[in-house]
Order: C-alpha cells, then structure tokens, then sequence
C-alpha cells in the first residue's frame, strides 16, 4: 500500500511539533516536519519509485535539496539543514551552502517539478516563516545550536515513527502517553519503605533518612541546576531517584533521564529502579540502554527495542558515553532521541567522572539545557568537582539538595586516614601488611581490600598473596578480567563480607564508584583525590565499626596511567600527612580548581574549546567527527572531535572467563558461527558482551600480543575490531599478558 506523500509530510509535521513543542521549538519542528519531503513531488523521483517500489530498490534522486531551499528562503535561514540532513546527518555550515547548491544545479528539471506542485501539496504554507524561530535563537549562536539540535532530533524522530506506522499498518505512530509522575513517585515511595524494612538496621540510617527528606524538600523548587554532594554510603542513589519524580510530578517534566559512568554502576542502578517502578502487567517504566543491554533477548519485547532509539519511555538509564555522544552526534540514528532531554530531569551520578578535556562542551551543553529548554539537572557526587571555578558555570544559579555538607561530613566520617609515602615501601610490602591482620584473626574483622593504579600492580599484589598462603581467601579484580568473571568475583566478595568471612581483595579503581563494598581496612595507592575518596567510600560503608582504616601509599614500583600523572601532582600538593585528609571539603574544592588550571582547559587552543568555537560556527561534523584535515580525501582529526572516550579500542571475547568448560564450547561454538555467518546476528554478539573485554588500540604496535587474538568479523586485527583471545587467561586475574603489556589494558 503506497503511503501518500501527503499524508507523511503532515504526519510528520504534527509528530514533530508535539516533539518539540514543550521548549518552544514546535513551530520550527512543524515546517521542519512538513517540508521535508516535499522534493518527492517531483515527477522524475515519483516515476521512479513506481519503477522501484516492487522490488524495493531506491529512488535514487535527491529530494532533500529543494524542501531545504524553500525553507532557507522563506526565513528559516540556517535552520534548514536539519531538512538537508535528515537522512546523511548534520553538516558543517560551510559543507552544506556548498553541496546545496550543488544538488540544486544538478537537479534543475526536478526541483522545478516539485515546485510546481508545492502550492497544491502545501497549500497552507505562509511566504514568511520566520516567526517560527524564536528571537534568542537567533541572538546567540550557542542557543541556536542547541535549538537545531533537539529541534532535527523532533524531526528524525517523527520521520521514523510515520514510516514505521505506515509499513507495519498501524493505525498511528506509536508514541508513549506521558507518565503519571505522582504515580510513579507514591510507588517509589512505598517500595522504598518496604525495602529499607527489609535490611539490617545500620548506624547510619538516620542521616540517610535526612539526605532523602532534604532531596524531597528540594524537588518542590522550580527546574534548574541542583547539586547533591553527599558521603559515599549515605544513600544518593535513592535520594537522587526520589528528588527526580517527585520534581518531575510537580514540575509536570517529561522523563527522568539517570546517566552514570560505568556499565557496573548502570547495571546495578537500573536493577534497583526496575524494582521499585516496574508492575506486573503494565508496560515497563525503566529502559536500560547501554551497549551491554540485549534488546533482541525474548524478555525485552518490542517495547525496548523501540523505546532504545528514541528513549521513548519514563525514565531512562543510561552511560555518560551513550548521552553526551547522541548530544553531539550529527547522525539520525544517534540523534533520535535527543529531544527527550529538554523538558526531564537529568541525572549525572558520579559527576566526578568526567573527562576534563570534554567538561567545556558538556557543562555548556547542560546550562543551555537548563536555561532554554526546560531541564533541571542534578549533579550527583561524594566528590563534588568545583565546575563553578569554570568560566562556562560562574554565574550559574544552583541549589544544593543537602544544605549542611560539612556536618553530613563530620558525622558521616566512618574511617581515619594513615600515609605511607615513604620511600622505597614496595606492593609486596603493602600485599603483607594488609594480610598481617588477616594471619592473626579468624573472622572478616580484618578484612583488607588493597585498590592500585594499574592491572599489572593489583596482579602483583594479588600473586604475593598467593605466594603467602592465603591463596583461599584471595581475590582479584581488574579490566583483564571479562564483565561475566568480574560480576562473579564481586559476588563472592560481597557474600563472603556480609556473612563476617575473611577477604583479601587486590583490584584497580573499578571498585570505587557504585560498588557496594565494605572492609573494615582499604589501602589505596596515591591517585587523583576523587579516586582516594571513592576507595574511602568503601571502608566501613555502614558505619558498623568505631572508626574504619584508610592507608594511602606510594608504591616505589607501582605504575599509573599517563593520564593520572598531573592530577596525582596536583593531588600531592592538596592532601597529605601535614596538610589535609582527603574528605576535607576546603581541600578538595581547592583541588579541582588547581587541576583545571593545571590542564588549561580555558586555552583557546584546548579541545574543548575547540569544540565549542565549532559549535558556534554551527560546525556540526567538526564537533562530532574532528576538522577536516585533508579536503581532497575528506580525513578529519578525530582526536580533536567531540569524544569521552579517546581510543575506540578493540574489543576482545574472552570464552576462557565463563564459569564452566561446558559454558566455554558453548561460547566457542558461537565465536564460529558469528566467524562464518554471511551476516552476523545482533542477538549472537550480544551474547559475547559479558564475556568481552576492551584492549588498547596500542596493541597493534606488538606482534606478540596481535598474533593472540582471530578477527571474529573481517579478516584483520584493527582499530574497533571483534577478535577472539587465544592467549592465556588466568581464571583468578583474567588475560594473560607480558607485563611490558600492561599499557595495552583500558
């Protein structure tokens, strides 16, 4: 059945305005919506989709150029290439004047066609639409960008929606009703009450209480910034939940939207929500999206599938990656859902987080959000980065959830500090002193978990246990190790930990935001200060013991990231025996400070000033792809485009780390059939993500390492490639390397 180009332009039109019509965009989005295809009227592209409609080839003739020129002429200027890429993808201003005119001369005969019959296709569209735009949108280039972007997110979307209806006969897009927030919150809150009944009591259950009454009280204020700096274990997680319904029912917003920074922590914070939201029977409230979540699996159902592309649900959980990245993408498909963020409340847990040298755009991106678009955002941490001393935040009004952070401090403050920053003190001398107790003690009284800077260094420490004896009560954890082996490591753990049994744990920082650990003793090699916090964050969690130990150490043969080296000399100058511990508000916000002047982040030529210098050119596949370098081959410089993760990496499935040698041929068996399959199944390599591990691109310097790993797709180890390990794999600390490898583990 045809679907009448009439019909989709306005079906297209109206869908899109109900999109963008709670920031003020639904104007725009409307013409946006209504134009866009309207270069299909003319007669050579309707004569050839008569020819290729049987079989269901394309077109082949461009339909973009003219619908984007009558919008260019009729006022709505540079916001017409959201017309011209919605299909390609958002250009730079410069490309897109370039190739317009381009597919403008080449298509003469059929632009005129198509004109001829846009009066009788559109008879109700004005000369002039220029009141579509709103003024500030115009004034401020940043603003506009920002408009565009949510505004062609309405319009991609709606295109998606209408066709998807049309080809699969429904009788309307299938678009959510909004949610009942009071709904949702009077459920969160009852769920809540009957969980926290369900625990052991803790000491600390009554600063708790008042972190979550403080959050509430906050979320009756109007939309804007709010910041929740509160103790690791107090309970933000819950109160950041809570302060996002119920101010999204008073507020009447659309969707809260959490971001964090680690899978570990997505996975375990979209568990919660899911039980505290989700009923039998009804749709589901909670979406995790994230590159780990399965939405080919039977239990997922055609709800999330759809509802990933668009975050077309009430609230979403998701990765810091996967939102600033769709933020400034340029692409339909990554872009699609970026207009659900104007008008929710976002969520950013564990803000500490972020990479520094992409703060200015993301921190410009929120306060547009936040200014313009109807958002509130909530900045979540123990370690609370002082992102006003930032030129993009300094006169930014916020609101603080928790009004008396020093004395939640001083009465959350479960743990002393001890440093051990003398020289020559070796890992092996730290692996025996956290066992010292151990030896002597025949419960988990004198537990120790030992966190250092790198993989080969928490291996080390790990092995010296070994070595020692204490072989049973030891474990591991580390990137080498696939996401399966390490969920069934902190599992034992954790059980081991609440039932009062001996742990010795050797592990790298993935332990320090979102898992919920709890030794009465943590050492913690000297690291950026958030990273000593987080570790801190992790002794005597619960407030069980008189006072936990944190001893904080400078191993004369521990190594680090090349990118810790400035903020640990930063970090040194802060903290320390004679100067401050590093729960010390004054001290941490002195830090943050020192380290943004450290890495010049307001240098013009830094790149996230470069990135925002595009944004305001409007430079659109500069931001998300990096300039162009080459005109002739069209090279860009992607280390200068927008990314928060710099090194795409490779991605190595591991089948030795499943639990049993019957699970590893199953894997293996899978390996081979994604190898050979003519197309792989989505659903086959998403059965390899638990088991997958991420390798440096550094790698393919060193023929060693590259000859252990077969491509599982293509024929060639390289940048972004699925491969299969066929080197060793420890089943206590995961891939084997060399240690001259150990820069090559992310």
């Amino acid at each position: 059945m045809w679907h009448s180009l009439e019909d989709h332009l306005r079906g297209t039109a109206i869908l899109a305005r109900r999109f963008a019509a709670p920031f003020g965009g639904g104007d725009l989005a409307y013409w946006l919506g209504l134009l866009h295809d309207c270069g299909k009227a003319s007669d050579a592209w309707q004569e050839r989709l008569s020819k290729v409609a049987a079989g269901g080839g394309r077109v082949g003739i461009d339909h973009k150029a003219f619908g984007t020129r009558v919008a260019w002429d009729r006022g709505l200027g540079r916001f017409a290439v959201g017309i011209f890429g919605h299909h390609g993808g958002l250009l730079d201003q410069g490309d897109f004047k370039k190739k317009l005119t381009a597919a403008l001369r080449d298509n003469l005969r059929n632009v005129a066609s198509a004109e001829a019959a846009l009066s009788r296709l559109l008879p109700e569209l004005p000369d002039d639409l220029r009141a579509a735009l709103p003024e500030r949108w115009q004034q401020d280039p940043l603003v506009g960008e920002m408009a565009l972007r949510l505004c062609y997110s309405a319009l991609v979307d709606a295109d998606g929606l209408d066709t998807h209806a049309h080809h699969h006969q429904l009788a309307a897009p299938r678009v959510r009703p909004d949610a009942d927030f009071g709904h949702l919150f009077a459920l969160f809150e009852r769920r809540r009450t009957e969980s926290l009944a369900q625990r052991p009591p803790s000491p600390i259950d009554g600063l708790r209480e008042q972190v979550y009454t403080e959050s509430l009280v906050a979320a009756e204020r109007p939309t804007g910034m709010f910041r929740l700096h509160a103790p690791t274990g107090v309970g933000k997680t819950l109160a950041a939940a809570g302060f996002a319904l119920r101010h999204a029912q008073r507020r009447a917003l659309r969707r809260v939207i959490v971001a964090v920074p680690f899978l570990t922590i997505t996975e375990q914070n979209a568990a919660v929500y899911r039980q505290m939201l989700n009923e039998d029977g009804t749709e589901p409230v909670v979406l995790e999206h994230h590159g780990q979540v399965d939405f080919d699996a039977p239990t997922a159902g055609r709800w999330a599938r759809q509802a990933a592309e668009n975050w077309d649900a009430p609230f979403v959980v998701t990765t810091f990656v996967r939102l600033f990245e769709s933020l400034y993408a340029r692409k339909p498909s990554a872009m699609r859902r970026v207009h659900r963020l104007a008008g929710s409340v976002i969520v950013l847990d564990e803000i500490q987080a972020l990479p520094h040298d992409m703060l200015v755009p993301i921190l410009n991106g929120l306060r547009l959000l936040v200014e313009h678009f109807g958002t509130t955002v909530l900045l979540s941490s123990a370690t609370q980065p002082e992102f006003w001393a930032l030129q993009t935040f300094a006169d930014l009004d916020r609101f603080e959830l928790v009004s008396e952070v020093s004395v939640l401090n001083e009465k959350m403050r479960r743990v002393s500090y001890e440093w051990r920053l003398d020289a020559g003190l070796t890992l092996a001398d730290i692996a025996d002193d956290a066992s010292i107790g151990l030896a002597a003690s025949g419960d988990g009284g004198a537990s120790a978990m030992v966190v250092v800077n790198t993989t080969a260094d928490a291996r080390t420490v790990y092995e010296r246990w070994q070595e020692e004896g204490f072989g049973d009560v030891a474990w591991h954890l580390s990137t080498r190790m696939c996401p399966a082996h390490r969920r069934r490591v902190l599992e034992v753990v954790i059980r081991r930990l609440r039932a009062g049994e001996r742990v010795l744990l050797a592990a790298t920082q993935l332990v320090e935001a979102g898992v919920d650990l709890d030794f009465p003793l943590v050492y913690r090699a000297m690291a950026p200060a958030d990273s000593l916090l987080q570790a801190a964050g992790r002794a005597n969690r619960e407030g069980r013991l008189e006072c936990g130990r944190v001893v904080i150490f400078a191993p004369s043969d521990g190594g680090q990231p090349e990118a810790y080296k400035k903020l640990v000399g930063v970090a040194k100058t802060c903290f320390g025996p004679d100067v401050a511990d590093p729960d010390k508000a004054s001290a941490l916000s002195n830090y943050y400070r020192r380290v943004y002047d450290a890495l010049n982040l307001t240098d013009p030529g830094h790149v996230g000033q470069r990135i925002q210098q595009a944004r305001e050119q409007w430079a659109f596949q500069t931001v998300s792809d990096g300039p162009l370098t080459d005109v002739r081959s069209g090279r860009r410089d992607h280390k200068r485009a927008f990314r928060l993760i710099r090194d795409e990496g490779i991605s190595v499935v591991t089948p030795q780390g499943a639990s049993t040698d019957a699970e590893c041929a199953t894997l293996i068996d899978l390996i081979e059939k994604i190898r050979h399959a003519p197309v792989p199944d989505l659903h086959d390599l998403r059965q390899l993500q638990p088991y997958t591990t991420t390798v440096h691109s550094g790698v393919l310097r060193n023929p060693e390492v590259k000859e252990r790993m077969r491509p599982i797709i293509g024929d060639e180890v390289q940048v972004g490639a699925l491969v299969e390990w066929i080197g060793g794999y420890d089943q206590a600390t995961g891939i084997t390397f060399d240690p001259s490898f150990e820069e090559f583990v992310l």
